[in-house]
């Protein structure tokens, strides 16, 4: 039995164009825009599901999508340093923002570390394995990051080097856990 998944990220918005932690905010209409155009770029799937984020139900819904919120799809719980710029929380908090970078089991905002994300996403991952046939999922930056990191083996720190496009696809196939990667695909090319 073989599992597709391919995930999608969100289109673009004013948290990611400002790069600020997410904050609940919606697309901004470019990126509906975008979204709407690429609806026809999608192959058919089995089942669709989004993280439950306003730019990520927003994004599937101007991809067509009818897809159902899965909540381990959210995205990474960056506690107190929600809504902040990076720029801004390093600033207020430089020491604790390089470990947070360099060590994957810190959360000094008092959210998730990225080592817990990527298990919660490893867990998702071989349940999305035992699925027979095409998942379309609409997901936050970081879960995609999650996602090659545990598919490819790959270690956690490699979590910050994995840059997603906005409206960008990543496909995984694979069975019996092994999985293999396509990067990056822009939606509507």
């Amino acid at each position: 039995m073989t599992s597709r998944v391919m995930l999608i990220s969100p289109a673009i918005s004013a948290a990611l164009r400002e790069a600020r932690f997410d904050d609940g905010c919606a697309l901004d209409a470019s990126g509906l825009r975008l979204a709407e155009a690429a609806a026809g770029s999608l192959p058919a799937g089995d089942r669709a599901l989004v993280s439950p984020g306003v730019r990520c139900r927003e994004t599937a819904a101007g991809l067509g999508l009818e897809a159902a919120d899965e909540p381990a799809l959210a995205g990474l719980d960056v506690g107190r340093w929600r809504g902040a710029s990076l720029a801004e929380v390093g600033a207020e908090e430089p020491e604790a923002v390089a470990r947070w970078l360099a060590d994957p089991s810190y959360a000094p905002h008092g959210g998730e570390s990225v080592s817990g994300l990527c298990d919660r996403v490893a867990k998702w991952l071989d349940a999305a394995g035992q699925f027979e046939g095409r998942t379309l999922a609409v997901v936050e930056p970081e879960i995609v990051r999650a996602v090659v990191v545990r598919a490819l083996g790959a270690p956690e720190p490699a979590f910050w080097r994995i840059d997603v496009p906005p409206l960008s696809a990543t496909e995984l196939s694979g069975r019996a856990g092994r999985w293999n990667v396509r990067v990056g695909r822009t939606l509507g090319d």
